[in-house]
Order: C-alpha cells, then structure tokens, then sequence
C-alpha cells in the first residue's frame, strides 16, 4: 500500500472513529426521553408496550454497525481503541455537563437552572448503568466479530455481522435493564417487557444494518485493493 493510500486509511478511519463516539455521546444525552414505535400495532409483552423505548437507543446502533467495519477493514486492536476512545468522551462530556449543571443561571439566562436541570440533569446510576452495559457489549461484540472472522477465513460477513451483533445487544440490553432495576432507577415488573422490547428492537436494527456493512465493506475492498479477510495496518 501506498504512502498516499495510508494517508486516506487513515483519515477513513479517524472519521468512523468521529461517527462512533458523536453517536455514543449523543446517545447518553438524550437517553431519558422514550417513545412509542408499533409497527406491529397495540403489542404487549409482559405487560409493557412494544415497542416501548428510550431515544437514546437511536443512535446506539450506527456504532455496532461502525466497529465491525472497522473490525473488519482495520483490525481488531483498532476497534478497541476506538471503543475505548467513546468509554473516555463519555465520561469526559457527563463530567462537563455536571459541572455546568451545578454552575448557577444569571437571571437574563434564557435557560433557567430548573430547565438546565430537568433536561440535562442525568441520573448518575443511569449513566454509569448505560456505560457498563456499553463497555461489556462493545468489548463482546468485537471478540466475537473476529472469532466468526477467523473460523470463517473472512468469508460469510452476514454471519459474524449477525451473531456478533445479536450476542453483544443481548448482553447490554440485559446488563443495563438489570443494573437500572437494581438501582431503583426502574422498577423490576418492567423488567421482562423492556427486555425483551429492547432485544427484539436492536435484532431487527440488526438485520437492517447488514446490507449496510457489506456495501462499506465492498467500497473500502474496492478502494484500498483488499482481498477478503485482509485488513488495513496503519502502523
């Protein structure tokens, strides 16, 4: 590979690593706002609405789909590095928004304290529930991606795109309903309808998503003349 081709790996990557922590990020600000999506009309399970949801879980996706392509282009250390990249901006933003949360509103401000507080004020355990459901999920769906890549010699992308997937989303949607339940946060006779909810939820934006990942796959194949199962070195 060129010098030149190197420069463009790597600002490809720099923009998916933009992608994924803008998506984390935002993810965790909006988090507390919920909506009703039924395509499937009035469906209850256990009880709770399907699908009953947070926002939040809109942009949360766009980074499953981000780090198996950059675990298939680029590698698996360079996913990690990006997923711990999105575990410091995550931290880093909730303490900036913390310390503008407690700093007091002059009185032309045109959002009050109570405003700035009841949008933005976020629940720590909330928080800390979504980053540890996040970093079990994200670290999981890597590892798997590159088993299925190795048992698979690089071949079947919909395979490890899908059970990666489908593993990690199952784990953090369990992790943080659970960790959430425990808290107080939530109470336990919602806990089997979000679950489920939640899962089912994430499978179909799973499934959506693989068209996706091999059109991204084909083009950076295409770009950088890779061969299947061969990935980018930007050492």
């Amino acid at each position: 590979m060129t010098q030149r081709d190197k420069r463009a790996a790597f600002t490809i990557y720099l923009y998916l690593g933009a992608l994924f922590i803008t998506s984390l990020v935002v993810s965790n600000l909006i988090f507390q706002k919920f909506f009703h999506w039924n395509p499937f009309g009035e469906v209850t399970v256990f009880g709770a609405p399907l699908f009953e949801l947070s926002v939040g879980i809109l942009p949360y996706p766009v980074t499953f789909l981000i780090t198996d392509l950059i675990s298939e282009v680029y590698g698996q250390r360079k996913a990690n590095q990006v997923v711990t990249a999105g575990i410091f901006a995550s931290f880093f933003s909730m303490g900036i928004i913390l310390l503008a949360n407690y700093s007091e509103a002059i009185p032309t401000s045109p959002v009050d304290d109570a405003t700035f507080s009841k949008v933005f004020g976020l629940s720590p355990l909330g928080v800390l529930a979504s980053m540890l459901a996040y970093l079990a999920a994200q670290y999981i769906d890597i590892k798997i991606y590159h088993y299925w890549k190795k048992v698979t010699e690089g071949r079947m992308l919909w395979l490890r795109n899908n059970f990666s997937t489908f593993s990690s989303q199952f784990i953090d949607t369990l992790t943080v309903i659970t960790l959430l339940c425990l808290f107080g946060v939530l109470p336990w006779d919602k806990f089997y309808g979000l679950l489920v909810s939640g899962v089912i939820f994430k499978l179909i934006i799973a499934v959506l998503d693989t068209p996706f990942l091999y059109l991204l796959v084909y083009i950076m194949r295409k770009r950088f003349n890779l061969k299947i199962g061969e990935e980018i070195s930007l050492d």
